[in-house]
């Protein structure tokens, strides 16, 4: 058996980035960008009144002085006249100021009689205006390492960019093995359960950004696992579960060998999860997950995920976070072991504490598990209120 570290470098030997694509701006939410993208025009592109009020030369800026409203500015239709000393322009938010050097007074600072307006005794520090090219200049580049959120796209539309270049999605086959499994929706035989795991990795791998093509069940014989291989043609990564073992049944290394799979290894030293199978099959990367769907998730989570994001050019190390343990746990023994656990609050660090039960076979715990508690190889047992490490679900 290998570690998990050793596992995770020789499954990303397996896949690079993809190629690119041209996709516009509308479709940009959850890509990752190949390439910069650079701002148009200058935002603002000019002086603008961040606040509703009076915009006035600061010659005139003076404790209880009297002003003549002489016209208005509003967003997009600025004041274009001219000003003399002792006059003033009532102006509201995002319009252009009449001229530099100038402030803008609050309109709840001010009094107004008629067309003049007296400031205030006491007059404020902030002159209320965003100066031209405040949030970005033209030519500023920008080139997120993650995948394109509304606020990506937001930014880059006020930057005036309408197409990005992106590296394409990647495709991934799901191939879940099994006389046993049934769909959801469909009656089990006495002897038989409802498939999970496709939903699980399918859900998990479109949130990474990827395009999933969910295939039928292959059941446990060499004619359907190659029919079923077959319709995973074309995809950048192949993920199975189930038949990873070296029982009877478990046909998806022998078969996938077949086709030609090159294995970079099988067993790894963690739990849940040890049986699990990686390589190359052609022009696609194979992941050969577990059939049980605790250990089919914990392993999706720590080996498809990082997969995924490298074929997407994004950095794909675990997302390790610190959190302080709330409970006494016992050695780790000779396999990391991934604990589902809760966390909650703290005034720090959260506190992290593993459920009482770890049977891989327990589906509710996953589901109500916000964390897994990661318990190195080898680590003796652990007391509540040391500093631990945990990746979060």
């Amino acid at each position: 058996m290998i570690s998990v570290e050793e596992a995770l470098a020789r499954v990303l030997e397996l896949v690079q980035p993809l190629g690119t694509e041209t996709v516009p701006l509308r479709k940009g939410v959850g890509r990752v960008m190949a390439a910069p993208v650079k701002a148009a025009l200058t935002q603002p592109p000019f002086a603008a009144s961040a606040m509703d009020g009076y915009w006035l030369a600061a010659a005139n800026h003076r404790p209880g002085a009297t002003l003549r409203v002489e016209g208005e500015a509003a967003a997009g239709r600025g004041f274009d006249g001219t000003l003399a000393p002792g006059q003033a322009v009532r102006i509201f938010t995002g319009a252009p100021v009449p001229a530099e050097g100038g402030v803008v007074v609050l309109q709840e600072d001010v009094t107004r009689d008629g067309d003049t307006i007296t400031l205030p005794e006491r007059l404020s520090d902030n002159h209320n205006i965003r100066p031209r090219g405040q949030d970005f200049a033209e030519g500023t580049p920008y080139f997120p390492r993650h995948r394109l959120t509304a606020r990506d796209l937001g930014l880059m539309a006020a930057m005036n960019v309408a197409e990005l270049t992106v590296h394409r999605r990647p495709v991934v086959a799901i191939i879940a093995t099994g006389d046993e499994l049934v769909m959801p929706g469909e009656t089990p035989g006495p002897d038989q359960i409802i498939c999970s795991n496709n939903f699980v990795l399918a859900a998990l791998a479109e949130a990474a950004g990827a395009e999933v093509r969910m295939l039928p069940i292959a059941a446990d014989n060499e004619a359907s696992l190659r029919m079923v291989f077959g319709l995973a043609e074309g995809a950048d990564l192949i993920v199975t579960s189930g038949g990873a073992s070296v029982g009877e049944h478990d046909l998806v290394g022998k078969v996938a060998a077949d086709l030609g799979l090159e294995r970079a290894f099988w067993k790894i030293a963690m739990r849940p999860g040890k049986p699990l199978m990686a390589g190359r099959m052609g022009n696609a990367a194979m992941l050969g997950l577990p059939g049980n769907p605790v250990s089919a998730t914990v392993c999706a989570k720590l080996f498809l995920e990082p997969m995924l994001a490298a074929l997407q050019g994004l950095p794909a190390a675990h997302d390790v976070r610190q959190a302080i343990l709330g409970a006494d746990t016992g050695p780790a023994g000779p396999r990391t072991h991934y604990m589902r656990a809760r966390l909650t609050p703290g005034a720090g660090l959260p506190t992290i504490t593993p459920f009482g039960s770890q049977d891989s076979a327990l589906l509710g715990i996953l589901a109500e598990a916000d964390a897994l508690l990661i318990r190195p190889l080898g680590d003796g047992a652990r007391r509540a209120g040391e500093t631990v490490d945990y990746i979060p679900l």
